[in-house]
């Protein structure tokens, strides 16, 4: 099932500043931490530097930059993460997305190499791998979409013919071609599948459940019997009238 969404409807799902599972995604390891912070120290020192040799007048111009450079390690994750959500508000359109899962499957991946010397002196690279979870949806008219996330242990509740949703976007106005799609969930299960948090997790489930209960209420009115069923006490009722004016004939006749 696609469902077209509005524009009001989509900017909500994927905000243009940065969510807390966002920043969060963004805010990294502690190495990244201590990257974001370097890159601060360095310019605020900068723009001290160009403030003393070049002896600017421009004074609170120079402080309000060098209290941004100073501050990147906090205002960095926001700025990235507000940067990919733009990425996909740049297409025009947008729909909801309902299918199954169709398979999944565990990969081993290389994510980065680091340097270091072991204890002879000699360079060593080791890999830094990491298991990932490979998930394919799709529905009944052939459409199918593969996603790929960081395994987790609730991850293991994951089954074939689970139902699946998900926001797709393109920039056709009847999505005949799909561009982009976001971080899967799993209603039964109320589960996340993902890399970036592109959703609003206190908002999709709840998208999710008024287009099922409306789909619902769709079916239920296409199959519903379309007659006239009269209720006892009116049958009585009517039952009751139809004898009295039998009676009041009779009276006249007789």
């Amino acid at each position: 099932m696609l469902v077209p969404l509005t524009r009001e409807k989509f900017n909500q799902l994927v905000p243009l500043i940065a969510t807390g599972q966002q920043y969060k995604y963004y805010w990294g390891k502690f190495p990244d931490f201590l990257q974001r912070l370097l890159i601060s120290v360095v310019a605020a020192a900068i723009v001290l530097v160009v403030k003393v040799i070049f002896r600017l007048d421009f004074g609170p111009i120079v402080f309000l930059l060098g209290l941004i450079g100073a501050f990147y390690w906090l205002w960095g994750p926001v700025f990235w993460a507000s940067m990919q959500n733009a990425k996909c508000r740049r297409y025009k359109y947008s729909g909801f997305f309902r299918g199954r899962v169709l398979d999944w499957w565990i990969t081993d991946e290389l994510v980065g190499k680091q340097e270091t010397v072991d204890g002879k002196g000699d360079l060593v690279i080791v890999e830094n791998r990491e298991k990932r979870i490979n998930l394919e949806v799709g529905d009944d008219t052939g459409f199918t979409a593969q996603i790929k996330a960081p395994l987790r242990v609730e991850h293991k509740a994951i089954t074939r013919g689970q139902v699946a949703e998900m926001v797709v976007m393109s920039n056709r106005p009847d999505l005949s071609r799909i561009e982009q799609i976001t971080d899967v969930y799993i209603p039964r299960r109320e589960l996340w599948v993902n890399d970036y948090p592109y959703l609003r997790r206190d908002y999709f489930p709840e998208v999710s459940r008024r287009l099922r209960d409306r789909q619902q209420e769709r079916r239920s009115q296409r199959y519903r019997p379309e007659v006239d069923v009269e209720s006892r006490e009116s049958r009585r009722n009517k039952g009751s009238r139809q004898s009295r004016r039998w009676e009041e004939e009779e009276m006249d006749n007789y």
